[in-house]
């Protein structure tokens, strides 16, 4: 979103801002840097900065995309159901794994293909399961969801290598939890390691690279199947929303180390099969 939003103030002329923990990865904010936006790294969590963002917003005047222009941030959003319906042929998916920070996005997901519905272009969209995915460490809505409880507790501290769904208290939680019983949805977790090899996995069969945050929706995705609640004659849509290059640090941790090598063609085709 930083990138997005800094790109369009660049070419409208416009100064722009970026909230964020001091501690994100510096290949998410570079892209804004290069288009000129002043980044304020905030020593704190996402909750932290998204509560300065506010004040400032406020008290200056600034329109913060995530905030006070929050509504047309979401209807953005909604854009991650018309592509799907599209490429299904405008059949209804029976299973969506979400990743899930705020909340925001799989509320929005939702409203879309309602919309969808409310036009003729999908039939019985209620037919759909919901699946909210948190990292261990930041899951306050699975928590609320397990314990049955209507209320979201947030997490002072997140701790986990997902750091875009490190929101410690998701401004729609409570919406969250009212679209997975809409929907007779689901909400799970999992730690640092699953999502490490959940990366892994969706990089060596699909060829697909992706930040930590899709990688709690692979990891989701899989546990939900091994525990018998996605049935494997399901259609399902599983949400990978960053790309890894955005978030390197975490995965170099497990790839192997190169062997650096002379360079001698009779030693290198040994090793190559």
């Amino acid at each position: 979103m930083a990138s997005a939003t800094a790109a369009h103030a660049a070419k409208a002329g416009f100064p722009c801002h970026v909230f964020a923990p001091s501690n994100i990865e510096m290949a998410k904010i570079a892209q804004a840097l290069s288009y000129g936006a002043n980044y304020i790294a905030v020593d704190g969590t996402y909750d932290d900065a998204n509560r300065i963002a506010a004040q400032i917003g406020d008290s200056k005047g600034i329109g913060i995309v995530n905030i006070n222009m929050r509504s047309h941030y979401v209807e953005g959003s909604k854009t991650l159901a018309y592509e799907v319906a599209e490429q299904l042929d405008w059949q209804v998916p029976d299973q969506l794994i979400v990743p899930v920070g705020s909340g925001a996005m799989l509320n929005a997901i939702c409203k879309g293909f309602e919309e969808l519905q409310q036009v003729s272009l999908l039939s019985n969209v209620s037919n759909m399961h919901m699946i909210a995915a948190q990292p261990h460490g930041c899951a306050p809505i699975v928590d609320a969801f397990k314990k049955k409880s209507k209320e979201v507790i947030p997490v002072e501290n997140p701790d986990t290598i997902a750091k875009s769904l490190a929101i410690g208290d998701p401004g729609d939680g409570r919406y969250v939890l009212k679209r997975l019983q809409q929907y007779n949805g689901f909400a799970e977790e999992c730690n640092n390691r699953e999502i490490l090899d959940a990366i892994l996995l969706l990089a060596k069969t699909e060829g697909i690279f992706t930040e930590p945050a899709g990688g709690v929706s692979v990891a989701v995705l899989q546990k939900m199947v091994e525990q018998g609640k996605i049935d494997k004659n399901d259609s399902v849509v599983c949400y990978v929303t960053g790309n890894g290059l955005k978030a390197t640090e975490a995965i170099m941790e497990i790839l192997p180390k190169p062997t650096v090598m002379k360079a001698d063609v009779s030693q290198i085709s040994a090793v190559v099969n």
